[in-house]
């Protein structure tokens, strides 16, 4: 019974999504199309946490190209600790939903979630920026910084726009932990399941590597899709995102260090008074989506929506914030001058 309550909750799962109205995979056509098909085809379903994109089909493929390469092809790099860094910057960016999903999928792939070979990993994924302590050999560079600055990416996203579970509210409470031994089969099964590396690179141009994402140099694979990913969200969001709340977002990142900012919003108020009124509201919600996302909530999303009521609005706002936060922790991870 539990099972079946679960495996109906998973292929429902699109209706997690908030604020934004997801592409049915019936309706979904072109580049979206393409994208659905090659994460039902890798995960098994059409995870939320990507389909949350579709309003905007750039930063929808972006997305799903930095995950695939980095967590789902595989690599000189073991699924199971791809899983633990994921695991380990969700908890650091306070996004419960990944960490149930990516804890998970260590449980079903074997792992004790305490194995000490693994602590140094952990440690190192869940500080923003360790430039000097790399527990790992150089080779190993672009697979593991490209998985924590995907997740740093997607944490912000799934904070916004989904709750903080994917289990059914529904489940009793006496049935939750056979769901979630269920759960943890299902992903691990999914994980046992690697396509073939770079699958996902015809979906958008290829495009030169930026200079704060040269540490994926090494693993051409990689470099290609964050290259591509930042250049389609770059692009498609200029018209969402204005020069103003581009440079206040940038000029607030340049000097962060990755950590969270404190419990209220107050810093976001007191940064976008320099914007014109009819920008303030966009600026909050990239500012705090970029540096607080759990912060984002109901009244910073209405706000925005007063001014840009399409979904694909919200979704580049948030995807290009999301995206500037997470280079910017790849910087700080790789001690790396950006300039």
């Amino acid at each position: 019974m539990t099972s079946r309550l679960l495996r109906t909750a998973l292929r429902r799962s699109l209706r997690q999504i908030r604020y934004v109205t997801p592409v049915a995979p019936r309706r979904a056509t072109g580049l979206v199309a393409d994208v659905y098909r090659q994460v039902e085809r890798d995960f098994g379903m059409l995870a939320p946490p990507v389909a949350l994109h579709a309003a905007a089909p750039a930063a929808l493929a972006g997305s799903w190209m930095m995950l695939r390469e980095t967590l789902v092809a595989p690599g000189i790099v073991d699924r199971r600790t791809k899983e633990r860094v994921a695991t380990a910057v969700s908890r650091s960016n306070e996004c419960p939903y990944c960490v149930t999903v990516h804890g998970a999928t260590v449980r079903g792939i074997g792992a004790s979630a305490d194995l000490p070979a693994d602590m140094d990993i952990a440690a190192w994924a869940r500080l923003p920026g360790v430039a000097e302590t790399r527990p790992f050999p150089a080779e190993h560079t672009a697979e593991l910084v490209g998985v924590a600055v995907c997740f740093h990416y997607l944490n912000r996203m799934v904070n916004v726009f989904l709750e903080d579970s994917p289990l059914p509210d529904e489940l009793p409470a006496a049935a939750r932990g056979a769901a979630e031994a269920f759960f943890s089969r299902f992903m691990g099964a999914v994980a046992a399941k690697p396509g073939e590396p770079g699958t996902s690179l015809e979906l958008l141009p290829r495009e030169p590597l930026p200079s704060d994402l040269r540490w994926a140099a090494g693993n051409p694979v990689i470099a290609a899709a964050f290259a591509s990913a930042a250049a389609a969200i770059d692009s498609a969001t200029r018209d969402s995102v204005s020069e103003g709340v581009a440079a206040l977002v940038c000029a607030r990142l340049s000097t962060w260090d990755g950590r969270p900012t404190g419990p209220s919003r107050a810093w976001a108020e007191e940064a976008i008074t320099v914007l014109p009124a009819s920008e303030r509201a966009a600026g909050r919600l990239a500012l705090v989506t970029a540096m607080a996302s759990y912060q984002v909530d109901e009244t910073v999303v209405a706000e925005f929506r007063r001014v840009h009521r399409e979904d694909r609005a919200l979704v580049e706002v948030t995807s290009w914030a999301s995206m500037a936060a997470a280079r910017r922790i790849g910087v700080l991870k790789t001690g790396q001058d950006a300039r």
